[in-house]
């Protein structure tokens, strides 16, 4: 198993943005799946975005339109932007990574990192 490192969060003002990246330092994952999920305090750990090898994406209902993923494969690197962020983005999100599975079932995931706190308040 892979430790994933997650870095950018921070705390926001409601509207703003702000850009996750997770990458796993000297190694070179092979991954077909990779996505971000995130966890609030008393709620369970739910998906928020997933891109396949081939480009193909999903988001949850909840982000589409202000959450925006991608990868770079020269460097192994997912990024999560987020934009017209809301108070209910408030979690600590994680990203994680599989040689395969359905893009928002964590158990199908393989390689997770510790996460990165995202709060969103005025």
């Amino acid at each position: 198993q892979v430790q994933l490192v997650e870095s950018g969060g921070g705390s926001v003002q409601p509207g703003g943005s702000l850009r996750l990246s997770c990458a796993a330092p000297g190694y070179a994952i092979r991954r077909n799946l990779l996505g971000w999920f995130r966890q609030a305090p008393g709620k369970e750990r739910e998906g928020v975005a997933a891109i396949y090898a081939d480009q193909l994406t999903y988001y949850a209902d909840s982000v589409k339109g202000r959450f925006t993923i991608s990868q770079d494969n020269t460097t192994y690197t997912v990024y999560l932007q987020m934009n017209s962020l809301k108070p209910e983005d408030t979690a600590m999100y994680y990203c994680a990574a599989s040689e395969f599975g359905r893009p928002f079932v964590a158990a199908d995931y393989r390689h997770w990192g510790q996460g990165t706190q995202v709060t969103v308040s005025s």
